[in-house]
Parts: structure tokens; sequence; C-alpha cells
């Protein structure tokens, strides 16, 4: 009862209530909890425009290409064209094709992001078009052209020639169009027609908010990731899937072709051929003799090769042409079982296994969610492992192929969040309550849509479409160990029915079916976020893990971004590493005690929040001396 009294007085006087449940629990750093809150919150001011070195050192020219590495190494051709650099644009209220364009914009930097030589906010109702001219494109006989986009928010309409190819809405997924009956001799016209509600619609927007602060960050919109054309044979390899099974000594391929027509493949793994005949769909078990399993400390990958063409009738007929891609996969496994004492934890490759990770939101001050160059994947990875960590949460964001691709080399886990969406939680449930009562979230049913402002059904279907798309889309890419639909109730519905469709489209990774807040009893893990309180080990029949911990907000003069700093507790420049050195002796600590795995926020500061271990502009290693 006065746990209902505290709840009611919470809800009726907000923020006066607020300080008294606080100033009453004495386990919770009261002080940290109030400022976290920024109930008298100004509006964002930038001090400082930052920047990455690799921005800093990059020739935007006339004729700059941006991001030139081929954009998805999980299944990479040779015949392929990069389209990134400047296009035309115009901002029009309304759909009307405009006539003239507003200058030119470099993609795939969005408006809002200053590399893109635009500095401008696509705003609700407006229309984002993009307009690129292709020259010298030639189809041969037999031959299709495919055009791929890593990813455009948060709605599109591309047109080829005048002709509309296709439509996408989702502002984080890849997909493309054949384009091979639209184009013609000599200029070929592209463009691309962009809407974003950002929050004020229901669609997938991580923390876009049109009024940033706190934690919430620049909206963004438009092309945000690699734009390419591909030549591919009239028969060709549309996906592939490949699950390792490491016990088996077994990698079971399943492969999807353009045509119903049967095939024959051969595939070369480490130079070593099998041959297969077959449909789309068809399954071939590779044999994987003495695997070497990857990991964070030896990821071992295989490299892979796919030829495809049709089947030929005559055994002496060379047949059609063939489609080859390259790739490569790893033998691993993730799971959950019990420790030595019998605690349940967390496995990768069948045995007991800590994963100690960093929250990676992926911002970048002068290309917001776009990397500045593919280096910039590389060093936040490996500085993260140079701090100890080997698993990285990726958060509110799908991240372009090449990111995934470095984890795979370089040995660094990721638990991949789904990209949250719905209407705005009122901020008694996404923030106050779960903090200052924590014992709530496990009596708040998500099946009430209403409360976690998930009323639209046709959004809520769209969220599960994407979802299990995104599952698909990032299933060949070993580094994956784990998967969160749901973060803190943000647009959280039906998490255990969505947790057993995800086991369906994946039954080999862990599910975390709501992090941190509204826990359905289901789902792999005890998930929990303590930013405030003693660090502790809960016990649960499910591994506990500590999905967000830490936050420390240690601003450094030079690199920060607005007058205005966002965190969890503050530190300044020279407590900071023993802050951080004892906070990791602490979490060492409950491992002994039965914790599975931890969470820490963040790999770097983004806008106001400056609990980074990185600086915004990635300039300064808080935990060490740094580069300056």
């Amino acid at each position: 009862m006065k746990h209902k009294k505290k709840m009611i007085a919470l809800a009726l006087t907000g923020g006066a209530a607020l300080g008294l449940l606080l100033a009453a629990d004495k386990d919770m750093r009261v002080r940290d909890a109030v400022s976290s809150l920024q109930l008298a919150k100004k509006k964002q001011t930038t001090v400082r425009e930052l920047c990455t070195v690799w921005s800093s050192k990059a020739k935007d020219g006339p004729d700059a290409v941006p991001l030139p590495e081929y954009p998805r190494p999980q299944m990479e051709r040779d015949n392929w064209t990069c389209l990134n650099g400047w296009w035309k644009y115009a901002i029009r209220q309304g759909e009307k094709m405009p006539e003239e364009t507003d200058g030119e914009i470099l993609v795939p930097f969005s408006p809002e992001a200053r590399r893109s030589g635009v500095n401008r906010v696509l705003q609700p109702g407006e229309t984002l078009w993009y307009l690129r001219e292709l020259e010298g494109l030639e189809v041969p006989a037999g031959q299709r052209l495919l055009l791929h986009f890593g990813a455009v928010d948060e709605r599109c309409r591309v047109f080829w020639n005048g002709r509309e190819v296709g439509v996408h809405r989702n502002g984080y997924l890849p997909f493309s169009f054949d384009v091979t009956e639209y184009v013609r001799t000599g200029i070929n016209v592209l463009q691309v027609a962009v809407q974003d509600d950002t929050d004020h619609g229901t669609a997938c927007r991580g923390k876009q908010t049109l009024e940033p602060g706190g934690m919430y960050y620049h909206a963004q919109s438009g092309i945000w990731q690699t734009v390419w054309m591909e030549q591919v044979p009239e028969n060709y390899l549309t996906d592939f899937r490949i699950t390792p099974k490491p016990g088996e000594e077994t990698a079971e391929l399943q492969l999807f072709f353009s045509t119903e027509k049967e095939m024959d493949v051969t595939v070369l793994v480490e130079g070593n051929p099998h041959h297969f005949t077959g449909l789309s769909g068809m399954t071939a078990r590779i044999p994987v003799p003495a695997p070497r399993l990857w990991s964070p400390e030896e990821p071992n990958l295989y490299d892979i090769q796919i030829a495809v063409r049709e089947k030929a009738e005559d055994p002496a007929d060379p047949g059609s042409e063939t489609d080859a891609v390259h790739s490569y996969f790893a033998m691993r496994s993730f799971g959950t079982g019990v420790d030595d004492a019998g605690r349940p934890c967390l496995l990768l490759n069948g045995k007991p296994y800590f994963f100690h990770g960093v929250l990676d939101q992926g911002y970048w001050p002068e290309s917001l969610m776009t990397m500045p160059a593919d280096d910039a994947y590389v060093f936040d990875i490996s500085e993260m492992k140079k701090a100890g960590f080997n698993m990285l949460r990726k958060h509110v964001k799908i991240e372009a192929a090449r990111w995934y691709y470095h984890c795979d080399r370089l040995g660094m886990v990721v638990w991949q969040d789904m990209v949250n969406g719905g209407g705005p939680v009122p901020k008694l449930l996404e923030t106050y309550l779960p903090n200052i009562v924590p014992w709530i979230c496990d009596h708040i049913s998500d099946s009430r849509y209403r409360l976690l402002s998930r009323e639209d059904a046709p959004a809520r279907r769209e969220f599960e479409e994407d979802l299990l798309t995104m599952i698909r889309t990032l299933y060949n890419c070993p580094c994956i160990g784990l998967w969160t639909p749901f973060n803190e109730g943000w647009g959280q519905f039906d998490a255990l029915r969505l947790t057993e469709r995800i086991r369906k489209e994946d039954p080999t990774r862990p599910v975390d079916h709501a992090s941190g807040w509204f826990d359905q009893g289901g789902g792999d893990l005890r998930s929990i976020h303590n930013y405030f309180r003693p660090l502790k080990v809960e016990k649960d029949t499910r591994p506990c893990v500590l999905t967000e911990y830490g936050g420390i907000n240690c601003m450094v003069p030079g690199h920060d971004m607005s007058e205005e700093v966002y965190g969890y507790q503050t530190s300044d420049r020279m407590e900071f590493p023993g802050k951080f050195s004892d906070l990791m002796e602490k979490i060492r600590g409950l491992h002994g005690q039965g914790l599975s795995g931890a969470v820490y926020t963040q790999v770097s500061d983004i806008e106001e929040e400056t609990n980074g271990l990185l600086t915004y502009d990635r300039r300064v290693v808080k935990i060490d001396a740094g580069p300056g």
C-alpha cells in the first residue's frame, strides 16, 4: 500500500513528489538522479562545432567520392560502381517534383550534417529531392543492373528517367531495385524523393528529435549510407544464409536465386570446392573439419566464394553466365547455460563467457549517423578492445554493413538493438518511475498499447516486419551474439510474442526481450539498467546482465559541443580514470558473484552527453592520456 501511495503521489504532483521520493531513497544517488531528469531543461545551444580528424583531412572537392569502399563485405561482387559524391538537391513543401534544384549535397551525408554542405533540417511535410545524372551506362544482353541503397531516412520514392522504379520505408534498412528496364542510351537521370517525420511520427527513429537536448540528438534525413550499382547475370544469387554448426563440424548454407530454374552451385571454402544443384531456397551442408572457433580473443574467419549458373541440359554446354560473390563466415555459437557453480550464464562456443561491453550509438559531430571514413569505424572498435571490452551493444541504430565486417574481423561481439519507434512515451514511464521505483517495471504489461504509446496497429505491424528484416539482413554477421527488440519501454509491445518470432527466425542467438525496464518475464536475460543505485546481481532463472550502467559525465574542455551537459554522475578529467577503474573492479567482483554480462555507457560523447570514454570528436581517450 505504501508503494502504491508513492506512485500515485508521483503521478499527481510531478516534480515535487519526485523530490520527496528521491530524498526518501537511501540507496539512490539523489543529486545525480535529479540532475539527469533536467526538469528545467534549456534549449540546446552549440558553443563549438567539433570535427573528427577524418573529416579534417578529407578533400571534398568536385570529384569527391566519400566512403569508396565496397559497402557490403558479407556479399561482395567485382562489377560495381559507387555513386557517392556530389548530387543536386532541392527541399520543397509537399511532394511535387521541383523544376529547379537548390544546390549540391555530398552523398551519403544527410542534409542536416555539416559534411553534406547543406546544413538544413528537413521538416515534416517537406520533401527532399536528390538528382544525379549518369552517363555511359550499358547493360549487355543477359545482364541486369541493380541499384542499391545502404539506408535512406525515412521513406522514399526512387525515379529513373522520370519513371518510378520503387518505394521504401524505414530509415535504417538496406534496399535495392532492378533498374535494367529503365536504362537508356546517353544521359540517365536518377532521382530520389525523401520524407521524414522524425519524432512527429511513429516510424523507427532512435533518438532523433527536432528539439535536441539531453539524451536526444539532432535529427537527420535522406541518404546516409552508400549508394551503388552492380551488374549481375540474368540468373543471379539474390541472398544466402549461412549457419555455423561447430559441434557437427559443418556450415549450413541456404541459397536464394532470382530465377525458378535449377542452378549449379560451386562453393569454395578456403580454396576447397563443393558442388551442388538445386532450386531457390536450397540448403547445402559444407564440411568444416576441426573448426577454428571465432571469439574476441581469436576472431578466426573462413573465406567463402559462391558461384552460381543455370544448370545446362547438355553437359558439354557451358551454360549461362556465372554469378560469383565473395564472403566469409565463422564457426562459433552463442547461447545460455549454467556455470561451474550452477548459476545461469551466457555461453560462447558452449562455454561460460563474460560479455563486458560498451553502449555504442554511432554518432559523429560533423556527419551524425554516417561514419566520416571507414577508418573511423576501425578506430572506435579498436579503442574499445584496447580498453578491455569484448562486446558492443549497438543502440538505437542499425549500422552500415562495413561496421559489422570490422567487428567480425577484429573480434568484437555485437548485441544488436532494433531501432525504436511508436509515439512519445510519457516521461513518467520512460524515465522517472523506472529509476525511482524499479520494482514497478515487473508489474506493467506491454499488451496495454496506449500506456507505451503503441495504439497505432499498422505501425506495430510495420515495426514487427522491420524487426524480422533486420535479423535477416544481419544474420550472416558472425559478431552478432544477441538481439534486443525493445529498450526501456520505448514503443514496446507484445515483447513475449515477438521474442518467439525472433527465435523462429533465428534460433541460434539469445534474445533480450526488454532491455532495462518493463520485463515481461521472458527472453533469455534478466536485463537491468542501473545508473543511480549500488550495482548488484539479481537472482533469476535467466542470466543476470547489467545492460546499462556507468554513464560517468566527464567534460573535456575544448572538446565539448554544448553549454549544457548530460550524464549520470559527474567527474573531472583528472578523477575520471580512477573512478572508471574502480567501477571496472566492481564489475569484476560481480562477475564472481554470477553476473553474466555488463554494458558500460558509452563509447563516445554525443552532443550534450559527455559520458563517453572518447570525446565526441574522438580526439581524446579519457581513460588514458589520449591523442590530445
